[in-house]
């Protein structure tokens, strides 16, 4: 024991450990009795370079000694968690390291362990994200709500990576100076495959100018184990004023300060024409083949602007479809319009009836569709959905989903 540790205590002089990773740390610290505070000062010694991230996956963060810095003190805790970030390898190494902080500046805590970045233009924004276990549904992959929860997550990391609020979704100064928000008018997705439980997804998202009242949100996911696309979409948010609720004109002083983060040309997630993100949706006429009546809006489902979150909408249209095809489709495609907010005291129906014209839908391959004519004797079914206040019947929201049969 007393030669093994002078020897470790040897290379330790030598320099040996410059860059040791947490786990390296604390089995030194296991095997040689060191005290603990000695392994500290040695994660100390280290300070975390920027992270570099290639498409086809992660990479491993590199580490380089240097001097503590008086200016630019490293707290253990962060040491800590920044160690053990950069000790994972291989394809494990989806966590990376943190970039250095300077006092009084530099990124906040969690954004240091986002696993997200910026790409090199600067105007679209990437996050890998491990589908969770309780993201998942019965067939053991993310749910058509947890696809959407991501998406919303990503947009606003990416709002917050550029400088806008937190207090609010991707407010610039002006919007708060006066009181202005952005809702969700229409929100498109098409998923070609569900990650399961224990994937990891990358998504990638952009913004870009939509006409004198909006802006439009893109995003790609793709599997990052496979680089493979499994899901694209979009959506269009309208200015609200918070505290009368009206829509209000996007003014050219909040567009000077986004559109500077936006593809100066247009990137569509959808490029082809005619694509099923265009289409319009036809107003459900009663009586509706399927109903679910008397939804009521919990406490949880209520975001930071005051309103039922965009995402609750997306269960509640799923309400009312039938159990029978629930169980032997699984949803490819869902596109809702936002009409009304929804508040604390509203009660909902949901209405649901199957579209009865046939439709073109698209066979996918890598998330780039071949047309192809399918009926209701397919494999795929196509609903129209319509939300409305219980009391009035006043439409909240109407939607259109496309099933696809499911394999097992």
């Amino acid at each position: 024991m007393k030669v093994e540790r002078d020897e470790e205590k040897k290379r330790e002089r030598e320099g040996i450990y410059g860059g040791t990773t947490l786990r390296t740390a604390v089995i030194v610290q296991a095997r040689s009795l060191w005290p603990i505070h000695r392994v500290w000062e040695m994660l100390l010694s280290c300070t975390f370079v920027n992270p570099t991230v290639v498409r086809d996956g992660p990479t491993v963060a590199q580490c380089r000694r240097r001097e503590p810095s008086v200016a630019a003190p490293i707290r253990p805790g962060e040491s800590v968690l920044a160690a053990l970030r950069c000790s994972r390898a291989g394809h494990e190494a989806v966590g990376l390291c943190a970039p250095e902080t300077t006092e009084g500046g530099g990124k906040g805590f969690a954004e240091r362990l986002r696993l997200g970045r910026l790409e090199e233009d600067g105007l679209s924004y990437k996050e890998n994200f491990i589908v969770r276990c309780y993201e998942v549904g019965i067939n053991k992959t993310a749910t058509v709500e947890t696809i959407a929860n991501l998406l919303q997550e990503v947009g606003c990391n990416h709002a917050q990576s550029v400088g806008f609020s937190t207090d609010g979704f991707a407010t610039t100064t002006t919007m708060r100076e006066l009181r202005l928000i952005w809702v969700t008018s229409r929100m498109h997705i098409e998923i070609y495959k569900y990650p399961a439980w224990g994937d990891v997804v990358e998504i990638e998202t952009w913004c870009q100018g939509e006409g004198r009242i909006g802006t439009r949100r893109d995003w790609i996911l793709k599997d990052l184990a496979t680089g493979l696309v499994i899901g694209r979409a979009t959506s269009k948010w309208v200015m609200m004023n918070q505290d009368t609720r009206k829509l209000q004109r996007v003014s050219d002083e909040v567009k000077e300060e986004y559109l500077v983060f936006c593809p100066q040309t247009p990137r569509l997630a959808f490029p082809e024409e005619e694509n099923d993100s265009l289409k319009k949706i036809t107003k459900l006429k009663d009586p509706a083949d399927y109903s679910r009546l008397g939804l009521v809006p919990r406490r949880a489902d209520f975001d930071m602007n005051q309103h039922v979150n965009n995402v609750t909408y997306i269960g509640w249209v799923l309400e009312s479809m039938p159990q029978e095809i629930i169980d032997t489709h699984e949803l490819q495609t869902i596109t809702l319009d936002y009409r009304r907010e929804c508040q604390h005291d509203d009660m909902v129906d949901s209405l649901t009836s199957s579209e009865s014209e046939e439709i073109l839908l698209a066979e996918r391959t890598n998330g780039y569709p071949s047309k192809q004519q399918h009926g209701h004797g397919s494999d795929h079914l196509q609903f129209l959905h319509f939300l409305r206040l219980s009391g009035t019947g006043l439409e909240i929201n109407r939607g259109r989903t496309i099933w696809r049969k499911l394999i097992r």
